[in-house]
């Protein structure tokens, strides 16, 4: 019998035991104007208590015997649900009368279902930082994080034979690392911040209801989109037309991969993010610092200038930050359109690559897990890490001052 259908029997054994549960607590209430007073808890509770009671223990026993890993026979895990699944369907039922306080049984099987989850939400980060702590101190036995981090030569290709050309392998990272802030944090800021910004502005001040409730949907389609949709869109329309624009200009180095193309189309992308981010900002300052410039003289546009934006900067500060770490995750447009050349370089229209583009290629394929190629991975994934993690707890500070201040 397959995990599903049991799953499917637990559900139904479950939702069995909640109408019972249900029907018999609902016996108890007397006729009258104010039943509720004869009993503790309502009949609705009384049926989740025995749904839990038999959906928990079931769902125990299906865990552990998939746990096994089929070590059991395969009838164990059937017949151990449906005696854990009903032997807690009894016990429950018999705990059924008037006074049972079923509530707080189900609040407090709510409260520790939701503090298992958290817990489990939690211990996963931890043990992705850790496991990223160890292969990285792995790698750093054998590179020197200051050639990792400060190296202008970036090629972890290793030889077979020692005789061979890069047989030792170059991993200085800094190349990489000014690829994805070159593309993450420059070009695709310049573009996102300004039409984001600019666009929520419009659909919170000067757009009228009917133009706000079509636009705003429509600009958020952006962030539904599939990045690799925006990859091909780079790769197949920018890219070219980027490098027809370098070559017009005199740029003999133009690429058709560049920083340029990835750039500007990655900004497209976190458009809905400041947007989004801006017009909420922007909608939570209080109407009355709008009316009293409007009552000193201050046309629409000043208003918005000099106490609108002003007043919202925190929580639009916030917004970019988020959209600029969501920008330095990206992989699929950089592979695309940008390359996988790691060029120290400040010309957009050349080829550069970033950390989770180094990333995909050095784990992908047949690669010797305990070799300094390999394990470069985990030493770039935890720099990435790193970065994102402080961004982010820098963009969360910003909002919850911009939150206490008008809240």
């Amino acid at each position: 019998m397959s995990s599903t259908l049991l799953l499917a029997v637990a559900v139904g054994l479950a939702f069995v035991g909640y109408f019972y549960g249900r029907a018999k607590a609902a016996a108890f209430t007397p006729a009258g104007p104010r039943p509720w007073l004869h009993i503790h808890s309502r009949p609705v509770f009384h049926g989740w208590f025995v749904a839990l009671a038999v959906a928990i223990p079931a769902l125990l026993a299906l865990g552990l015997w998939q746990a096994s890993g089929g070590s059991l026979p395969s009838v164990v895990g059937p017949v151990a649900m449906l005696v854990a699944g009903l032997g807690g369907g009894a016990w429950a039922i018999s705990r059924l009368e008037p006074s049972f306080r079923a509530r707080t049984w189900v609040e407090r099987a709510i409260m520790v279902l939701l503090l298992a989850a958290s817990l489990i939400a939690i211990l996963t980060t931890v043990g992705i930082v850790f496991s990223l702590l160890f292969e990285a101190g792995r790698f750093f036995t054998r590179v020197s994080p200051v050639e990792f981090l400060f190296g202008t030569k970036w090629s972890p290709q290793m030889a077979i034979r020692a005789d061979q050309v890069g047989s030792s392998g170059a991993f200085g990272g800094l190349p990489v690392f000014w690829g994805t802030i070159f593309i993450g944090a420059i070009i695709a800021m310049l573009v996102a911040v300004p039409l984001g910004l600019l666009s929520a502005i419009y659909l919170s001040q000067y757009a009228t209801p009917l133009a706000r409730k079509v636009l705003k949907p429509v600009l958020e389609v952006l962030a539904g989109v599939p990045t690799v949709v925006y990859g091909f869109f780079a790769a197949l329309t920018v890219a070219p037309a980027v490098r027809n624009l370098g070559l017009a200009l005199g740029v003999s180095e133009a690429s058709g991969q560049s920083a340029l193309a990835a750039g500007l189309v990655m900004g497209i992308m976190i458009i809905p993010f400041v947007s989004s981010m801006a017009d909420d900002a922007i909608n939570a300052v209080p109407q009355a610092m709008r009316d009293g410039s409007l009552a000193l003289g201050a046309t629409t546009s000043e208003t918005v200038r000099h106490v609108v934006i002003p007043a919202a900067l925190p929580g639009i500060v916030g917004g970019i930050l988020l959209a600029v770490s969501r920008a330095i995750g990206e992989t699929m447009i950089v592979v695309m359109a940008a390359g996988l050349a790691a060029n120290l370089t400040a010309n957009p229209f050349k080829s550069v690559t970033t950390v989770t583009v180094q990333i995909v290629q050095l784990l992908t394929g047949d690669q010797e897990f305990d070799s300094p190629k390999t394990l470069s991975a985990f030493a770039l994934g935890l720099v990435l890490f790193l970065i994102t993690l402080v961004l982010n707890i820098y963009a969360l500070r910003i909002v919850k001052k911009y939150r206490e201040a008008y809240e």
